[in-house]
């Protein structure tokens, strides 16, 4: 793949290909006020969530605010597949009865994505 326009993912020949796996569901690729608003946030800061901002601390706090008591601790990652990665960590040195105890409970959320 060399480029992207609207749904489309294009390779080196011109063949289109529908576009289902990138983040790009909502508003395609190169939508024009999408990449002026990305930007304009790059002229500010060109950076992602591995770095602590205020914003995203109050997000936890409020999703946490949402959770039972018991899920108190959330982790920030930058992608889906760190969500994964770390989704299976956590559960390699989790006690089984811990996650008997919440089966429906684990939530992972990324930037762009909302796992159940």
């Amino acid at each position: 793949m060399v480029r992207g326009a609207g749904q489309y993912l294009l390779d080196d020949t011109g063949r289109k290909y529908l576009d289902t796996v990138n983040n790009v569901a909502h508003v395609g690729h190169e939508h024009p006020r999408i990449v002026r608003a990305g930007q304009r946030q790059m002229a500010v800061l060109n950076t992602n969530t591995r770095y602590l901002h205020e914003n995203l601390v109050k997000f936890v706090e409020e999703l946490l605010q949402t959770m039972p008591t018991q899920l108190n601790v959330a982790f920030v990652v930058n992608s889906g597949s760190e969500a994964n990665e770390l989704a299976l960590r956590l559960a390699k040195i989790t006690p089984t009865r811990k996650i008997l105890l919440y089966p429906k409970l684990v939530i992972m959320v990324t930037r762009t994505h909302v796992l159940k």
